[in-house]
């Protein structure tokens, strides 16, 4: 655990924070160690055996508050013993519970249909603070204890440091299948308003995907772009996910064919415009994780580069210690933990995070980028379903958010919500949010 421990204090103090600081703060009960500190987090009890993957182990509610942040371990208290300042609040087992996704480890019954955990029933919800990075709140409480007792630190930078633009390739197109352009012609001839659609699925068959309605990548690739030319390629980036695999659930169909012309070319189009190629993990290999590294080599055959970027098909990432299939397959950065049915801070923070696995209390070599905002989280009935002027104020809270407290902000909007002439208001708040992002 030590050097979790030690991780968790770095990350808590920020990025550009000396190890000469972080060795002034103990995370210990034992008051012969008090005397080597400047401060000192006294555990709450969390880590011990007999506690540890307890159900009990979840915090209940009413959470106590610590200077306006919820607290899920310790007590909101302090002392001074000799020149030590002991901080009762812990906030090392609190940032623990929120970056390794213990919740979902201990309440493995907590699923839905898809096998995801439950927004609406994690504690960031429950508690009401799904909206806030509490655990750079955490940070900025500890560095102010720090300034307090004489040390100078630095505070981030109010400034979101990188945006990833990204686009979930689910489906390419709609009509460019025989099945798909069948069915928009059989619903033609049985009805008069859908002749329109008909006639030009035969188009989209016949002549290309530029015609497809579901083929939007040109337009949302101009406004990607728009963003990055305001920003610097260093600070903005966009990522596709594309499928390379699949089973036989509905939820996986149509599987990709990556072979297919219209993937080649969509797959070239993409480097032409130094867009990132990552891996969209089936729905199938979100429950067969040993499926992740095959389809990780198809897509990089086909692309012809390393393929070091994932995010699963459906968010379905079902338990915890699963993503160790994503660092054995040599994925480095994975871009799943966001909730399905509700916007915010899945892993508690908004900065990039190293995974720790819950079941085995080890530190790991992959990347953990919460993203904060999906286009269906929104706007789903089954979800949060918001209407267009609610969407807004909400993305811009938490891209405030992000910006306050100096992180990366991840966006997924999908090729199929941002058909021209849908009735969706996704296409203008898609646009109506990087034009917010430009002024960051």
């Amino acid at each position: 655990m030590n050097e979790i421990i030690e991780y968790i204090i770095k990350f808590l103090l920020g990025d550009d924070v000396s190890d000469d600081i972080v060795q002034k703060i103990g995370y210990t009960d034992k008051e012969e160690e008090f005397g080597r500190y400047k401060l000192v987090i006294y555990p709450s009890g969390f880590f011990k055996s007999e506690i540890y993957g307890n159900i009990h182990s979840i915090p209940s509610l009413p959470l106590k508050i610590w200077d306006d942040a919820p607290l899920l371990y310790g007590e909101p208290k302090l002392e001074q013993v000799g020149n030590t300042r002991i901080l009762h609040a812990d906030i090392i087992a609190s940032t623990y519970f929120l970056i390794s996704r213990y919740e979902e480890m201990v309440r493995r019954g907590c699923r839905d249909v898809h096998g995801r955990f439950y927004g609406k029933e994690s504690l960031s919800y429950k508690a009401g603070f799904i909206d806030r990075p509490l655990v750079e709140e955490y940070g900025k409480l500890l560095r102010q204890q720090l300034r307090e007792l004489g040390i100078e630190i630095p505070e981030p930078e109010k400034k979101i440091k990188k945006i990833f633009l990204t686009h979930d390739v689910d489906q390419l197109a709609h009509y460019r299948r025989f099945r798909g352009m069948m069915g928009a012609v059989t619903r033609g001839i049985k009805s008069p308003k859908k002749r329109a659609e008909a006639r030009r699925a035969i188009k989209t068959f016949f002549k290309g995907i530029r015609f497809d309605p579901w083929y939007t990548f040109p337009w949302l690739f101009k406004i990607d772009q728009s963003l990055t030319e305001a920003l610097g390629e260093e600070r903005c980036k966009t990522v596709v996910f594309i499928k390379a695999g699949g089973g036989h659930k509905k939820e996986d169909k149509p599987n990709s064919n990556l072979a297919h012309p219209d993937y080649k070319n969509f797959i070239r189009y993409c480097k032409r415009k130094n867009i990132i190629v990552g891996l969209h993990a089936s729905y199938e290999a979100g429950r067969h994780p040993n499926l992740i590294a095959e389809e990780k080599k198809k897509l990089e055959h086909v692309a012809k580069t390393k393929i070091t970027y994932n995010r699963h098909h459906f968010l379905r990432s079902r338990e915890p210690e699963d993503m160790e299939a994503l660092i054995q397959a040599g994925l480095t950065d994975d871009f799943t933990l966001a909730y399905a049915d509700m916007a915010g801070f899945r892993l508690g923070t908004c900065r990039p995070v190293q995974w720790i696995n819950p079941a085995t209390q080890q530190l790991r070599p992959l990347i953990l980028h919460p993203f904060t905002i999906m286009d269906s989280t929104l706007s789903d009935k089954r979800y949060m379903n918001m209407n267009a002027f609610d969407a807004y104020e909400y993305c811009v809270q938490l891209i405030n958010n992000v910006e306050n407290y100096g992180g990366e902000f991840v966006i997924l909007w999908h090729n199929t919500m941002v058909e021209k002439k849908s009735p969706s208001y996704h296409r203008k708040l898609y646009k109506d949010i990087l034009e917010f992002l430009k002024t960051k």
